[in-house]
């Protein structure tokens, strides 16, 4: 199990939630005994794959925001050929990217970065069929934007009530047909955090219930990205109950 991490990521790049003072810093701390990679920024060519010329010039006039964006998604796309390559591995990266879709980004999230990470995989014919599961409390508007009426990506949301989001995520996970599983990991539905729904120990379950139908339906092809949490005095220990069960 690798974790994919920059020390850049502590940098504060803007005034929202995502990019808190201290954020990246709680969940750093609660992972000790991981094995951290270091990223490579994404390529201009790879963003384009998921998002349009002008959205990546709106991004680039970020100045703050432009180069963390790159290397948020070159982080997933590290963590997917970790995947690929038979090693489990969570992008630990801000900003977030599920709330950004082909030509427009909000909700703290500028590129896509799962999506890039995964459509990289696809254009290239190295899988044909992937899934993406999102359990943060928000919906993944732009990641499901950008893989509406693909018939190569199934994305599903967990949605409802504690039993309804661990019952939805598996099965989903048994229904589909997948050879690679991707998880848009947000930790913002916990019990002290916005959503007020999860455990810490849901959140092993969940990352327990990934691993275990990777390793049946897909070799055991797995990543994850960081999207949202926010109360930091909680983030750092959900975030390792989620690794502690899906590595």
């Amino acid at each position: 199990m690798k974790v994919v991490y920059s020390e850049n990521f502590r940098a504060v790049y803007s005034s929202d939630p995502a990019s808190a003072p201290g954020r990246m810093e709680a969940i750093v701390r609660e992972l000790r005994g991981f094995e951290f990679v270091e990223p490579e920024p994404a390529r201009e060519e790879e963003i384009l794959l998921v998002h349009s010329p002008s959205h990546l010039q709106r991004v680039k006039a970020l100045p703050s925001v432009y180069p963390l964006a790159l290397l948020a998604a070159g982080g997933a796309v590290k963590a997917s050929e970790l995947a690929m390559e038979g090693e489990p591995s969570f992008a630990l990266i801000r900003p977030p990217g599920h709330h950004a879709g082909p030509n427009s980004f909000w909700g703290f999230c500028y590129f896509n970065n799962l999506a890039v990470s995964l459509q990289r995989l696809l254009r290239s014919g190295r899988i044909r069929r992937a899934v993406a599961v999102d359990f943060d409390l928000h919906y993944g508007d732009g990641t499901a934007a950008i893989f509406s009426g693909s018939r190569e990506v199934s994305y599903h949301h967990a949605e409802g009530g504690r039993e309804e989001i661990l019952e939805g995520i598996a099965s989903f996970l048994e229904r589909e047909d997948y050879q690679l599983v991707a998880v848009s990991a947000g930790f913002d539905n916990h019990q002290e955090d916005w959503g007020g729904t999860l455990s810490t120990e849901d959140y092993r379950k969940i990352g327990k219930m990934v691993k275990e139908w990777s390793l049946r339906k897909c070799g055991g092809r797995r990543y994850g990205v960081l999207e949202g949490g926010y109360n930091l005095s909680v983030l750092g220990r959900n975030v390792r109950a989620f690794l502690e069960g899906f590595g």
